[in-house]
């Protein structure tokens, strides 16, 4: 029984998975056509899966996965976040992540680590929403557009594309809440909660106070995200093929999670040295009113940009590899098709000479 050309098609949807069929006849006979329907039919929600690779409802719940795992994240380490936050723009005050807890606590109170929570959550579960979302609408547009063989070989810089474009979007998103994040962290007295801060920024500045640290925005998140999605689909894909001892499909699902986990976590160390410099203009952008980009890097200098670099290291390699344990539990669990590393096309194996 061969593949029907219809059923190609579909296998195809995934620009980054093998061929999974190699055509040796031109047609069936007549007598099996009503059997390729129903092969047909098969092929278009792999067996175990609960929707086609690239529908709208995979689309939807991958953005849903990405609310869950940018929001909830970004929330539970809000304390580590504020103390980083106030490092940045008052490093004589807070000189170490230790001593900025201490004086956090001492003159707030545990309550005090909390501040910004609200907008912490909202900001994130909509850039959320986008990043992994768009992430997968954008890698299987460039992957439709490069075709199945340079998608292979190029698919590094097609990670590296579908995140920058996704992240994009996302910051635009994101910016709004980030600002009044960092306006209540880091302006003691200022607003102690996300309904007192975001009218409070509007009378004085206009619409422009949520957006004026959108280009630094992108600045630090869209080399964070590139690194973040390449990094992790890279790391996948070294992971399964010299350090786990058997084949992916071999693997049962919490054993592919961990190497989600383990590969999360070493994006993440270095998606927080890429984005740090932007991040820490962006952190005295947002506390300084009528300030820009290019006078807040000249006035915290090469050594200034580089402060609370360890706390954001050890937030944002958790923070990545909790949110890729978490984004792709949502696939196991709504039985989303998981496709496995990128393999070399057959085509492209003949090509190079490496099959006969």
């Amino acid at each position: 029984m061969y593949p029907s050309t219809l059923t190609q098609l579909a296998a195809r949807a995934n620009p980054f998975s093998a061929p999974l069929f190699k055509l040796q006849k031109a047609e069936e006979p007549e007598k099996h056509a009503p059997e390729q329907k129903r092969v047909f039919a098969a092929a278009a929600v792999a067996e175990g899966d609960s929707c086609e690779f690239g529908s709208q409802k995979y689309l939807l719940l991958c953005g849903f996965g990405g609310i869950l795992s940018c929001g909830t994240t970004h929330t539970a380490v809000v304390p580590l976040d504020l103390v980083k936050c106030r490092m940045q723009v008052d490093p004589a005050k807070y000189k170490s992540i230790f001593h900025g807890f201490s004086i956090t606590i001492r003159e707030d109170g545990m309550r005090g680590l909390a501040k910004g929570w609200a907008p912490t959550f909202f900001g994130y579960s909509m850039q959320g929403l986008c990043k992994f979302g768009f992430y997968e609408v954008f890698k299987i547009l460039y992957g439709d557009m490069l075709g199945e063989e340079n998608a292979y070989m190029w698919r590094t810089s097609l990670y590296l594309a579908a995140s920058a474009s996704a992240e994009f979007f996302a910051d635009i998103a994101l910016a709004p809440m980030e600002a009044c994040k960092v306006r209540i962290q880091t302006q003691p007295g200022y607003a102690n909660t996300l309904r007192e801060c975001a009218p409070k920024m509007y009378a004085e500045e206009g619409v422009w106070a949520f957006y004026k640290g959108v280009v630094p925005l992108w600045m630090r998140q869209i080399p964070y995200t590139m690194m973040k999605f390449a990094c992790f689909e890279r790391t996948v894909e070294l992971l399964y093929k010299y350090v786990v001892p058997k084949p992916r499909s071999e693997c049962s699902k919490p054993e592919q999670l961990v190497v989600t986990f383990v590969a999360g976590y070493i994006a993440g160390v270095f998606c927080a040295i890429v984005s740090h410099p932007a991040d820490s203009v962006v952190s005295v952008l947002n506390k300084e009113k009528g300030s820009t980009a290019t006078q807040v890097l000249k006035k915290l200098g090469p050594r200034g940009v580089w402060k609370g670099l360890v706390a954001r290291i050890i937030m944002i390699g958790t923070l990545t590899a909790l949110q890729w344990f978490i984004y792709d539990s949502v696939k196991v669990y709504f039985r989303l098709p998981r496709p496995p590393p990128p393999e070399m096309p057959e085509s492209l194996k003949k090509k190079l000479g490496l099959t006969e």
